[in-house]
């Protein structure tokens, strides 16, 4: 399929997809943004689309998958962290009321991080900064499987160091 034919495609079933991200979003602005986020990873990952293949439903698919991963942010980030803006660490002082996080200092989490090995605090800091697995898979270039290996383990040696807050 040429890049003008699959643009085309976009283009016509865009007006379809904003329908589809009101019945997720219940908002028009959110529902703007899902559909916009959509057509950016149709576009990034154009070369994934195999042809003859129901275009629509592949879409709906990237758009489903967007609206799921956004809400997992959103979920964790209601839990353990509040930012402001994605391109700022997070605020590690506004923390959930019932979070036993609420006792850790800001400084001695910096510190436990600085501490890790570049190839675990690099995967993690990404993870910590919004991104998802396979971006940070290919900022490092390594496959999205040790990434998830390498935060699972940042994770561990984190919650060893700041065992005191247990």
């Amino acid at each position: 399929m040429s890049t003008i034919e699959f643009n085309q495609m976009l283009v016509s079933n865009s007006q379809n997809m904003r329908g589809f991200a009101m019945n997720f979003t219940r908002n028009s602005d959110d529902a703007d943004d899902l559909v916009q986020d959509t057509l950016f990873k149709a576009l990034k990952y154009k070369s994934h689309f195999a042809d003859g293949t129901n275009f629509k439903g592949w879409l709906y698919t990237i758009m489903r998958n967007i609206f799921l991963n956004n809400c997992k942010k959103n979920q964790l980030g209601n839990k353990i962290f509040t930012r402001t803006d994605a391109h700022q660490s997070p605020d590690w002082r506004t923390v959930s009321e019932n979070n036993i996080y609420s006792s850790i200092s800001e400084q001695d989490i910096k510190l436990a991080i600085d501490g890790l090995k570049d190839d675990l605090k690099i995967p993690f800091q990404l993870m910590i900064d919004g991104y998802l697995y396979d971006e940070v898979a290919e900022h490092v270039h390594v496959p999205t499987g040790t990434i998830k290996s390498r935060i699972f383990n940042a994770r561990k040696k984190l919650m060893d160091k700041l065992q005191d807050y247990n």
